[in-house]
């Protein structure tokens, strides 16, 4: 018996987009394949309304700003301090130690009377992110952001200030372009210079090396190499490595203190950069300045060894965790005969037989099936909270562990189920009132849930506990 209208509906949005909302169901269930393509189409796929929002320069020089006001507001609070208890001081142990206590406290408390900008910005820009997922008719072209973004990953617990900017600026604009511009993109954004220390790196023969002894830092370029095209133990060697580093000394940023009207964005600092030719996989890259790591950037974009990489990666991400092979060699192939497009990669993933025969059988990542059961509700989300539930569920947004981003199989999230079941506790409780399980189950996911979840809901003593085991059943955990 084939799988009925609604029922493919269904699994192309969970498994494709963010899951069903009120009326997504109904929308597309006439042509389920074509709508997903559709979505890809649009001109505006992956965009948002960022109008509000600082550039990721603009944040780092408000931060920086902030963190400068701070810094003299503690000296002043001290110097006045000081100035109060006269020349000879306080007299006694006793009042030694209240007088340094008293003066911590003023500094402290200078300091706290400027507003945390950073954190401010970091919401902002989470709410825009939260909103456009919340508001996405299927949520493919989100679905691809957020990929790209673990792909290329930065951490906000380093540079806060520029973590939704960086995303917004480096991957939104290409996640339907070319793999290459994504990789110029990312890779030579101050974020991410920052991020990997190669703002600070310098080759041994540069001027900045011979006078400042500074070395070399391999970071970004290891992290390239080995995350964001060819892969793990693939076609480099530690030579290439070392090599390519030297080929990005000088790609750095405009410090905070260096240019008032410029800091936070990208510099080339010929003084720090490695002078003379570099071979990289066997090709010599002649010294072109900044455009020599351009050169190799683009050569790695269109490498058959990043093709089978990231396709593996898509495969993976968004079919099971151990991909149909079939599939992945349909989505390299794809990428190398289109140089790296990918729209039509996200077609042919689309298009495959493969990515509607496998079960839903994946578990979703704790920021999918928060965002799943938001709009199933039908409910807005708060940012502050809802980026607090993300890091209780341990996927923090854009603070992954590491630069390999957070992983996408069930063993890494099958032990925070408990922690989901918290979670889907405290949601049911503050939307019980005004969402009814039912409702979800009849009109948003028009009964395409299983009998097991028609059941534990029917048995349930209350509305909050029916929500409670709609949001836990596979019906929303899966895709």
């Amino acid at each position: 018996m084939g799988v009925s209208a609604k029922h493919e509906a269904a699994l192309a949005l969970h498994r494709f987009g963010l899951g069903p909302r009120l009326g997504s169901i109904a929308a597309i269930k006439a042509d389920p394949r074509g709508a997903l393509l559709a979505e890809l189409d649009r001109s505006n796929a992956g965009w948002i309304a960022a109008g509000s929002l600082p550039t990721s320069a603009q944040a780092f020089r408000t931060v920086a700003d902030a963190n400068a006001e701070r810094q003299a507001r503690q000296k002043l609070a001290l110097r006045a301090q000081k100035e109060a208890a006269g020349p000879g001081g306080s007299s006694g142990a006793m009042m030694v130690e209240t007088d340094e206590v008293a003066t911590e406290m003023a500094a402290k408390k200078a300091a706290e009377a400027v507003p945390n900008v950073g954190r401010q910005i970091y919401l902002n820009e989470a709410k825009a992110r939260i909103d456009a997922a919340l508001a996405a008719d299927i949520g493919f072209a989100e679905r691809l952001t957020w990929f790209w973004s673990n792909h290329f990953c930065i951490s906000a617990d380093k540079i806060q200030s520029m973590s939704g900017a960086y995303e917004r600026e480096a991957i939104r604009p290409h996640i339907l372009g070319r793999f290459s511009d994504m990789l110029l993109a990312t890779e030579g954004h101050p974020a991410m210079l920052f991020y990997l220390d190669n703002s600070m790196s310098m080759g041994a023969g540069s001027i900045a090396g011979v006078n400042r002894t500074r070395g070399l830092n391999e970071n970004l370029a290891r992290e390239i190499l080995e995350l964001h095209t060819l892969g793990v133990r693939s076609v480099y060697t530690q030579e290439d490595v070392t090599r390519f580093a030297n080929v990005l000394t000088g790609w750095t940023l405009v410090g905070a203190g260096g240019d008032a009207e410029r800091g936070g964005e990208f510099s080339f600092n010929r003084r720090m950069h490695e002078p003379g030719a570099q071979t990289i996989l066997g090709k010599v890259y002649e010294d072109t300045g900044v455009d020599q790591a351009r050169a190799v950037l683009r050569d790695l974009a269109v490498h058959p060894a990043t093709a089978r990489h990231v396709s593996t990666k898509l495969a993976r991400h968004f079919i099971a965790d151990v991909p149909p092979p079939a599939l992945v060699e349909t989505l390299t192939r794809t990428f190398l005969d289109t140089e790296g497009d990918l729209k039509q990669v996200s077609k042919a993933l689309v298009a495959a037989s493969e990515a509607w025969e496998s079960p839903r059988a994946k578990l979703k990542p704790p920021s999918e099936w928060l965002i799943s059961m938001v709009r199933a509700a039908g409910t807005g989300a708060d940012p502050a909270r809802f980026t607090a539930g993300q890091m209780r569920l341990g996927e923090p947004l854009w603070r992954p562990p590491s630069p390999r981003g957070y992983a996408d199989d069930e063993a890494t999230w099958i032990d925070g189920i408990g922690q989901r079941l918290d979670v889907a506790s405290i949601y049911a409780e503050l939307v019980a009132g005004g969402v009814d399980p039912r409702f979800i189950i009849d009109t948003v996911l028009e009964s395409t849930v299983s009998d097991d979840t028609l059941q534990a809901v029917a048995r349930a003593e209350s509305r909050q506990q029916a929500l409670v085991l709609l949001f836990m059943s596979a019906d929303f955990q899966r895709r």
